[in-house]
């Protein structure tokens, strides 16, 4: 008799939890078919219990663990399906799954392209050529024309200077002729401060006149209403003032150039002007050529 055999005796009483009064269930049944294809499992656990003590505990504790692992095998035995019981007959299906993959793994692939994210592009500084402001441009010398009519060059640039203001205020030709005519009449056109007027020496002058506190190059007396001192040493002023009293004459441009000039300038010398004619004219076409 084995040790296993003498426990299920022992416990034959207990009922309905004991193997000797239970009718075998499917279960049971699936367990005892697995046991014969392998080693009792009671042996292995009798094997387990130690021959001397043989408690009732563990002995049912045994029992138990072996129920639950029949359940557990006739389960698996029922979910498992035909190919994975029988290894021959699944064979094929194996055979089929591998070629599958396997030509799956040998299809060409279409290339994968990636799109490249664009670099973010720097800011250039600017230079520092860049930043520097331009330069402004110097302004062009004035040209200086070259004297004629025997004139100097301070006396050709004084000469200059009397047509360029008539030229602002857009009078004829005639105009600049009888100005400068006047202009050499009176001062040789040189610009003349006064030793009257010591105030006038403060400006830029080329002589000093005594006649009077006659002044610039028309010698316009302040004291005649002509202007404030400062003014009349302005070439530009001095001729502008001069012209302005020359187009209230009427019919100034029909008048010989000797008369014109009088009756701007009330001189002692009337007839004086006229012997300017010539030269102012070659002056002034030098001027505007």
């Amino acid at each position: 008799m084995r040790d296993d055999d003498t426990i299920d005796d022992q416990y034959a009483h207990e009922g309905p939890t004991g193997r000797s009064d239970d009718t075998p269930s499917p279960v049971q049944v699936g367990v005892l078919r697995g046991s014969e294809a392998a080693p009792s499992l009671r042996t292995r656990l009798g094997a387990l219990v130690n021959p001397l003590t043989r408690r009732p505990s563990r002995v049912a504790l045994a029992s138990g663990v072996v129920c639950c692992l029949g359940v557990a095998a006739f389960a698996g035995v029922q979910a498992l399906p035909a190919d994975r019981l029988d290894p021959v007959a699944a064979q094929p299906a194996l055979t089929e799954r591998a070629q599958e993959g396997a030509a799956s793994r040998g299809q060409a692939r279409p290339p994968v392209t990636a799109t490249p994210t664009p670099a973010a592009t720097p800011t250039a500084s600017p230079s520092p050529t860049a930043t520097k402001k331009a330069k402004p441009k110097p302004k062009p010398k004035p040209k200086r024309i070259a004297p004629v009519a025997g004139l100097d060059q301070a006396q050709m640039d004084n000469a200059k200077a009397i047509v360029k203001a008539g030229r602002k205020m857009g009078v004829p030709r005639q105009a600049l002729i009888i100005a400068v005519a006047t202009a050499m009449q009176e001062s040789n056109l040189y610009n003349y401060a006064s030793g009257v007027l010591p105030e006038s020496q403060n400006y830029p002058h080329q002589a000093i006149g005594w006649d009077h506190d006659s002044v610039g190059l028309f010698q316009q007396r302040p004291s005649s209403g002509w202007g404030e001192v400062r003014d009349l040493m302005d070439p530009e002023y001095a001729t502008q003032a001069f012209l302005s009293a020359l187009l209230e004459i009427p019919g100034w441009q029909y008048l010989a150039l000797t008369d014109a000039a009088q009756a701007v300038q009330v001189s002692a010398f009337p007839w004086a002007y006229a012997q300017h004619e010539w030269r102012a004219t070659e002056v002034v076409e030098a001027i505007l050529a």
